[in-house]
Protein backbone atom coordinates (compact mmCIF):
# COMPACT_ATOMS: atom_id res chain seq x y z
CA UNK A 1 0.00 0.00 0.00
CA UNK A 2 1.48 3.74 -0.91
CA UNK A 3 0.47 7.04 0.51
CA UNK A 4 1.59 10.13 -0.73
CA UNK A 5 1.60 12.52 1.83
CA UNK A 6 3.02 11.81 5.66
CA UNK A 7 -0.57 12.46 7.06
CA UNK A 8 -2.35 9.39 8.53
CA UNK A 9 -3.36 6.65 5.85
CA UNK A 10 -6.14 4.17 5.98
CA UNK A 11 -6.37 5.06 10.22
CA UNK A 12 -3.10 4.60 10.70
CA UNK A 13 -0.72 7.49 12.11
CA UNK A 14 2.44 8.35 10.76
CA UNK A 15 5.49 7.54 12.68
CA UNK A 16 6.93 10.72 14.96
CA UNK A 17 10.55 10.90 13.86
CA UNK A 18 11.35 13.79 15.87
CA UNK A 19 10.96 11.08 18.62
CA UNK A 20 13.98 9.29 17.17
CA UNK A 21 16.11 8.34 19.32
CA UNK A 22 18.87 6.11 18.71
CA UNK A 23 19.06 6.24 15.11
CA UNK A 24 21.28 4.21 12.63
CA UNK A 25 22.48 6.27 9.18
CA UNK A 26 23.60 4.14 6.45
CA UNK A 27 25.52 5.96 3.54
CA UNK A 28 26.38 4.59 0.41
CA UNK A 29 29.40 4.59 -1.96
CA UNK A 30 28.08 7.29 -4.17
CA UNK A 31 26.87 9.79 -1.47
CA UNK A 32 30.60 9.41 -0.66
CA UNK A 33 32.87 9.86 -3.42
CA UNK A 34 33.14 12.07 -6.49
CA UNK A 35 31.99 10.80 -10.28
CA UNK A 36 35.64 8.96 -10.62
CA UNK A 37 34.74 6.91 -7.28
CA UNK A 38 37.21 8.87 -5.37
CA UNK A 39 36.24 9.57 -2.15
CA UNK A 40 35.24 13.18 -1.89
CA UNK A 41 36.38 15.37 1.56
CA UNK A 42 33.37 17.62 1.19
CA UNK A 43 31.19 14.93 0.94
CA UNK A 44 32.54 13.38 4.32
CA UNK A 45 32.73 16.98 6.32
CA UNK A 46 29.05 17.32 5.13
CA UNK A 47 27.71 14.13 6.38
CA UNK A 48 30.16 14.62 9.98
CA UNK A 49 28.61 17.54 10.58
CA UNK A 50 25.08 16.79 10.82
CA UNK A 51 25.55 13.77 12.56
CA UNK A 52 27.23 15.94 15.14
CA UNK A 53 24.35 18.05 15.33
CA UNK A 54 21.93 15.19 15.95
CA UNK A 55 24.33 14.06 18.71
CA UNK A 56 23.95 17.48 20.39
CA UNK A 57 20.40 17.60 20.17
CA UNK A 58 20.92 14.10 22.29
CA UNK A 59 20.48 11.99 19.23
CA UNK A 60 22.39 8.48 19.22
CA UNK A 61 24.18 7.84 15.97
CA UNK A 62 25.63 4.48 14.28
CA UNK A 63 27.02 5.05 11.17
CA UNK A 64 26.42 2.22 8.85
CA UNK A 65 29.17 3.04 5.54
CA UNK A 66 30.47 2.17 2.28
CA UNK A 67 33.07 2.96 0.55
CA UNK A 68 35.68 1.73 1.21
CA UNK A 69 36.18 -0.34 -1.88
CA UNK A 70 35.58 3.58 -3.94
CA UNK A 71 38.11 5.27 -2.20
CA UNK A 72 40.33 2.39 -2.64
CA UNK A 73 39.89 2.62 -7.00
CA UNK A 74 40.72 6.29 -6.51
CA UNK A 75 43.82 5.77 -4.13
CA UNK A 76 44.86 2.92 -6.85
CA UNK A 77 43.80 4.79 -9.96
CA UNK A 78 41.78 1.92 -11.10
CA UNK A 79 39.07 3.05 -14.15
CA UNK A 80 36.27 0.61 -12.44
CA UNK A 81 35.57 -1.58 -10.10
CA UNK A 82 37.34 -4.72 -9.67
CA UNK A 83 35.58 -7.74 -10.94
CA UNK A 84 38.62 -10.24 -9.93
CA UNK A 85 37.60 -11.08 -6.20
CA UNK A 86 40.90 -10.68 -4.91
CA UNK A 87 41.56 -7.17 -6.40
CA UNK A 88 38.30 -6.16 -4.65
CA UNK A 89 39.40 -7.23 -1.12
CA UNK A 90 43.02 -5.33 -1.78
CA UNK A 91 41.17 -2.20 -3.19
CA UNK A 92 39.12 -2.19 0.33
CA UNK A 93 41.97 -3.12 2.35
CA UNK A 94 43.55 0.14 0.73
CA UNK A 95 40.39 2.24 1.05
CA UNK A 96 39.40 1.22 4.26
CA UNK A 97 42.64 3.21 5.97
CA UNK A 98 41.97 6.42 3.67
CA UNK A 99 37.96 6.61 4.55
CA UNK A 100 38.69 6.30 8.14
CA UNK A 101 41.53 8.33 8.22
CA UNK A 102 39.07 11.25 6.76
CA UNK A 103 35.82 10.52 9.06
CA UNK A 104 38.28 10.78 12.13
CA UNK A 105 39.47 14.29 10.77
CA UNK A 106 36.61 15.79 10.20
CA UNK A 107 34.97 13.99 13.46
CA UNK A 108 37.43 15.20 15.71
CA UNK A 109 37.26 19.33 14.41
CA UNK A 110 33.81 18.75 16.34
CA UNK A 111 35.50 17.08 19.18
CA UNK A 112 33.94 13.74 18.77
CA UNK A 113 35.69 10.61 19.12
CA UNK A 114 34.78 7.65 16.19
CA UNK A 115 35.12 3.75 16.68
CA UNK A 116 35.61 1.51 13.41
CA UNK A 117 33.71 -1.83 13.81
CA UNK A 118 34.24 -4.14 10.41
CA UNK A 119 31.66 -7.23 10.13
CA UNK A 120 30.62 -9.79 8.20
CA UNK A 121 27.68 -11.55 8.45
CA UNK A 122 28.76 -14.04 10.57
CA UNK A 123 28.69 -11.59 13.21
CA UNK A 124 24.95 -11.49 13.51
CA UNK A 125 24.47 -15.93 12.38
CA UNK A 126 26.45 -16.89 15.35
CA UNK A 127 24.63 -15.73 18.33
CA UNK A 128 27.16 -15.37 21.25
CA UNK A 129 28.97 -12.98 18.30
CA UNK A 130 25.62 -11.29 17.73
CA UNK A 131 25.63 -10.55 21.71
CA UNK A 132 28.76 -9.36 22.27
CA UNK A 133 28.29 -6.99 18.80
CA UNK A 134 25.10 -5.32 20.94
CA UNK A 135 27.27 -4.57 24.29
CA UNK A 136 29.65 -3.60 22.29
CA UNK A 137 27.94 -0.69 20.79
CA UNK A 138 26.12 -0.16 23.41
CA UNK A 139 28.82 0.64 25.76
CA UNK A 140 30.03 3.25 22.79
CA UNK A 141 27.14 4.85 22.69
CA UNK A 142 27.21 4.96 26.56
CA UNK A 143 30.54 6.44 26.15
CA UNK A 144 29.70 9.07 23.82
CA UNK A 145 31.68 7.77 20.63
CA UNK A 146 29.94 7.59 17.43
CA UNK A 147 30.39 3.78 15.93
CA UNK A 148 31.56 3.51 12.20
CA UNK A 149 30.56 0.26 10.87
CA UNK A 150 31.31 -1.47 7.50
CA UNK A 151 31.27 -4.83 5.91
CA UNK A 152 34.97 -6.31 6.61
CA UNK A 153 35.33 -6.59 2.46
CA UNK A 154 38.67 -7.49 2.68
CA UNK A 155 37.86 -11.01 4.08
CA UNK A 156 33.66 -10.89 3.79
CA UNK A 157 33.98 -12.66 -0.49
CA UNK A 158 30.61 -13.76 -0.18
CA UNK A 159 29.55 -10.21 0.81
CA UNK A 160 31.40 -8.56 -1.43
CA UNK A 161 29.57 -10.45 -4.33
CA UNK A 162 26.58 -9.38 -2.77
CA UNK A 163 26.88 -5.52 -1.65
CA UNK A 164 24.05 -5.66 0.98
CA UNK A 165 25.58 -2.32 3.12
CA UNK A 166 21.54 -1.66 3.48
CA UNK A 167 20.96 -5.35 4.87
CA UNK A 168 23.99 -4.66 6.89
CA UNK A 169 22.11 -1.75 8.38
CA UNK A 170 18.77 -3.22 9.18
CA UNK A 171 20.38 -6.12 11.10
CA UNK A 172 22.71 -3.21 12.98
CA UNK A 173 19.23 -1.40 13.40
CA UNK A 174 17.52 -4.22 14.64
CA UNK A 175 20.49 -5.92 16.91
CA UNK A 176 20.25 -2.59 18.66
CA UNK A 177 16.50 -2.30 18.74
CA UNK A 178 16.89 1.30 17.24
CA UNK A 179 14.43 3.88 16.68
CA UNK A 180 14.87 4.23 13.04
CA UNK A 181 16.65 3.67 10.52
CA UNK A 182 17.97 6.39 7.59
CA UNK A 183 19.73 5.63 4.23
CA UNK A 184 21.21 8.35 2.31
CA UNK A 185 21.66 7.52 -1.39
CA UNK A 186 21.72 9.57 -4.39
CA UNK A 187 18.19 9.42 -5.46
CA UNK A 188 15.38 11.45 -3.15
CA UNK A 189 13.46 8.05 -1.97
CA UNK A 190 11.42 5.51 -4.17
CA UNK A 191 9.74 6.39 -7.16
CA UNK A 192 7.08 4.75 -8.97
CA UNK A 193 9.66 4.10 -11.95
CA UNK A 194 13.13 4.56 -12.17
CA UNK A 195 13.65 8.18 -12.18
CA UNK A 196 16.33 8.00 -14.91
CA UNK A 197 14.45 6.34 -17.10
CA UNK A 198 10.98 7.21 -16.98
CA UNK A 199 9.38 11.10 -16.84
CA UNK A 200 6.63 10.09 -15.02
CA UNK A 201 8.31 8.73 -12.49
CA UNK A 202 6.58 10.20 -9.08
CA UNK A 203 8.10 10.01 -5.31
CA UNK A 204 6.73 7.45 -3.26
CA UNK A 205 6.29 9.52 0.32
CA UNK A 206 4.78 6.52 2.43
CA UNK A 207 5.11 3.01 2.38
CA UNK A 208 2.87 1.07 4.91
CA UNK A 209 3.69 -2.19 2.72
CA UNK A 210 6.14 -3.93 0.75
CA UNK A 211 3.80 -5.26 -2.04
CA UNK A 212 5.14 -6.59 -5.25
CA UNK A 213 4.12 -3.98 -7.12
CA UNK A 214 6.48 -2.09 -5.18
CA UNK A 215 9.48 -4.40 -5.55
CA UNK A 216 9.04 -4.02 -9.15
CA UNK A 217 9.66 -0.37 -9.03
CA UNK A 218 13.41 -1.11 -7.63
CA UNK A 219 16.13 -0.54 -9.87
CA UNK A 220 19.48 -1.96 -9.86
CA UNK A 221 22.81 -0.18 -8.56
CA UNK A 222 24.97 2.46 -9.82
CA UNK A 223 28.56 2.03 -11.08
CA UNK A 224 30.75 3.05 -7.87
CA UNK A 225 28.58 0.40 -5.49
CA UNK A 226 26.41 -2.50 -6.12
CA UNK A 227 23.37 -2.02 -3.81
CA UNK A 228 20.54 -0.85 -5.96
CA UNK A 229 16.76 0.15 -4.91
CA UNK A 230 16.35 -3.61 -4.36
CA UNK A 231 18.64 -4.28 -1.34
CA UNK A 232 17.11 -0.98 0.17
CA UNK A 233 14.01 -2.77 0.28
CA UNK A 234 15.21 -5.83 1.64
CA UNK A 235 16.59 -3.65 4.46
CA UNK A 236 13.04 -2.35 4.51
CA UNK A 237 11.63 -5.82 5.21
CA UNK A 238 13.55 -6.75 8.18
CA UNK A 239 13.54 -3.69 10.17
CA UNK A 240 9.76 -2.82 9.59
CA UNK A 241 9.32 -6.64 10.45
CA UNK A 242 11.54 -5.58 13.98
CA UNK A 243 8.87 -2.61 14.52
CA UNK A 244 11.75 0.22 13.38
CA UNK A 245 10.90 2.30 10.61
CA UNK A 246 13.13 3.15 7.34
CA UNK A 247 13.17 6.72 5.76
CA UNK A 248 15.49 6.46 2.48
CA UNK A 249 16.55 10.05 1.35
CA UNK A 250 18.80 12.19 -0.95
CA UNK A 251 22.39 12.48 0.70
CA UNK A 252 23.19 15.71 -1.80
CA UNK A 253 19.87 17.16 -0.07
CA UNK A 254 21.52 20.37 2.16
CA UNK A 255 21.19 19.70 6.08
CA UNK A 256 19.28 16.12 4.53
CA UNK A 257 19.63 14.40 8.61
CA UNK A 258 18.45 17.51 10.63
CA UNK A 259 15.58 18.31 8.69
CA UNK A 260 14.41 14.51 8.80
CA UNK A 261 14.47 14.87 12.24
CA UNK A 262 13.07 18.30 12.09
CA UNK A 263 9.75 16.43 10.43
CA UNK A 264 10.21 17.58 6.82
CA UNK A 265 8.56 14.94 4.36
CA UNK A 266 11.10 14.00 2.49
CA UNK A 267 12.19 10.78 0.62
CA UNK A 268 10.47 7.78 1.07
CA UNK A 269 9.02 6.61 4.56
CA UNK A 270 8.61 2.94 5.14
CA UNK A 271 5.95 2.08 8.26
CA UNK A 272 7.19 -0.29 10.65
CA UNK A 273 4.71 -3.39 10.67
CA UNK A 274 4.27 -3.79 14.42
CA UNK A 275 5.66 -2.66 17.72
CA UNK A 276 9.42 -3.31 18.00
CA UNK A 277 10.00 -7.19 18.04
CA UNK A 278 12.23 -8.71 21.10
CA UNK A 279 15.78 -9.09 19.86
CA UNK A 280 16.01 -12.78 20.45
CA UNK A 281 13.06 -13.38 17.94
CA UNK A 282 14.48 -10.92 15.33
CA UNK A 283 17.82 -12.83 15.75
CA UNK A 284 15.68 -15.97 14.89
CA UNK A 285 14.08 -14.78 11.95
CA UNK A 286 16.47 -12.56 9.86
CA UNK A 287 19.96 -13.01 11.50
CA UNK A 288 20.29 -16.71 11.82
CA UNK A 289 20.36 -19.28 9.37
CA UNK A 290 18.32 -22.60 9.66
CA UNK A 291 19.85 -25.30 9.60
CA UNK A 292 17.72 -28.09 8.94
CA UNK A 293 13.90 -28.28 8.96
CA UNK A 294 11.35 -30.18 11.30
CA UNK A 295 8.25 -31.18 9.93
CA UNK A 296 5.41 -31.26 12.47
CA UNK A 297 1.20 -32.57 12.31
CA UNK A 298 -1.86 -30.51 11.75
CA UNK A 299 -2.66 -30.90 15.22
CA UNK A 300 1.13 -29.44 16.51
CA UNK A 301 0.86 -26.31 13.93
CA UNK A 302 -2.64 -25.58 15.11
CA UNK A 303 -1.08 -25.47 18.70
CA UNK A 304 2.09 -23.11 17.97
CA UNK A 305 -0.50 -20.69 16.06
CA UNK A 306 -3.43 -20.70 18.01
CA UNK A 307 -2.28 -21.78 21.71
CA UNK A 308 1.50 -19.90 21.63
CA UNK A 309 2.69 -23.50 22.78
CA UNK A 310 5.95 -24.73 23.15
CA UNK A 311 6.90 -27.84 20.24
CA UNK A 312 6.69 -31.25 21.46
CA UNK A 313 7.84 -34.36 20.25
CA UNK A 314 4.35 -35.69 20.30
CA UNK A 315 3.85 -33.64 17.23
CA UNK A 316 6.93 -34.38 15.03
CA UNK A 317 6.63 -36.44 12.21
CA UNK A 318 9.69 -35.89 10.44
CA UNK A 319 13.26 -34.23 10.59
CA UNK A 320 15.58 -33.06 6.99
CA UNK A 321 19.09 -32.22 7.29
CA UNK A 322 21.34 -32.67 10.22
CA UNK A 323 21.94 -29.77 12.88
CA UNK A 324 22.53 -29.57 16.80
CA UNK A 325 20.96 -28.49 19.61
CA UNK A 326 21.17 -24.95 19.91
CA UNK A 327 21.35 -24.76 16.44
CA UNK A 328 17.97 -22.43 14.08
CA UNK A 329 15.66 -24.48 12.44
CA UNK A 330 12.42 -24.00 10.07
CA UNK A 331 9.21 -25.98 11.03
CA UNK A 332 7.16 -26.86 8.26
CA UNK A 333 3.61 -28.50 8.13
CA UNK A 334 2.59 -31.71 6.84
CA UNK A 335 3.06 -30.45 3.13
CA UNK A 336 6.43 -29.11 3.57
CA UNK A 337 5.24 -24.92 4.29
CA UNK A 338 7.61 -23.06 6.45
CA UNK A 339 5.62 -21.23 9.06
CA UNK A 340 7.62 -20.84 12.09
CA UNK A 341 11.60 -20.99 13.23
CA UNK A 342 13.17 -21.38 16.80
CA UNK A 343 15.79 -22.76 18.35
CA UNK A 344 15.93 -26.57 18.59
CA UNK A 345 16.78 -28.16 22.20
CA UNK A 346 17.87 -31.33 20.46
CA UNK A 347 20.13 -32.79 17.71
CA UNK A 348 18.34 -33.81 14.25
CA UNK A 349 19.51 -37.42 15.34
CA UNK A 350 17.99 -36.72 18.98
CA UNK A 351 14.44 -35.79 17.60
CA UNK A 352 14.57 -38.58 14.50
CA UNK A 353 14.39 -40.92 17.96
CA UNK A 354 12.20 -39.20 19.99
CA UNK A 355 9.43 -38.07 17.34
CA UNK A 356 5.66 -38.61 18.09
CA UNK A 357 6.18 -39.64 21.54
CA UNK A 358 5.59 -38.26 24.84
CA UNK A 359 7.95 -36.05 26.56
CA UNK A 360 8.01 -38.31 29.59
CA UNK A 361 9.28 -41.11 27.45
CA UNK A 362 12.38 -38.70 25.77
CA UNK A 363 14.57 -39.51 28.95
CA UNK A 364 13.63 -43.63 28.48
CA UNK A 365 14.82 -42.98 24.62
CA UNK A 366 17.56 -40.86 24.97
CA UNK A 367 18.98 -41.94 28.45
CA UNK A 368 18.99 -37.88 29.30
CA UNK A 369 16.14 -35.02 28.94
CA UNK A 370 17.26 -31.71 29.40
CA UNK A 371 13.78 -30.12 28.24
CA UNK A 372 9.93 -31.47 27.77
CA UNK A 373 10.23 -29.65 24.84
CA UNK A 374 12.12 -29.78 21.04
CA UNK A 375 11.66 -26.04 20.59
CA UNK A 376 10.78 -23.94 23.58
CA UNK A 377 7.73 -21.29 22.79
CA UNK A 378 10.01 -18.34 24.09
CA UNK A 379 12.44 -19.62 21.10
CA UNK A 380 10.13 -19.96 18.67
CA UNK A 381 8.79 -16.89 16.08
CA UNK A 382 5.75 -17.50 13.90
CA UNK A 383 6.08 -16.10 10.33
Amino acid sequence: MVSESRGASAGREVVDVSKAKRIVIKVGTSSLTDTNYRLDPHKIEKLAKEIVDLKRQGKEVILVTSGAIGAGIGKLDLKQRPRDIKLLQATAAVGQSILMSTYDRYFSHYGETIAQVLLTHEDFFNRPRYLNLRNTLITLLKSGVIPIINENDTVAVDEIRVGDNDTLSALVASNLGADMLIILTDTDGLFTYDPRRSREAELISVVEELTPEIERSAGKGGKAGVGGMTTKLQAAKVVTQAGIPLLIANSGTENILIRIIGGEPLGTLFMPKAKKMHVREHWILFASTPKGRIRVDEGAKTALIRNSSSLLPSGIIGVEKEFKSGDTVSIVDANGVEFARGISNYSSSDIEKIKGMHSKEIEHVLGRKEYDEVVYRGNLVLL
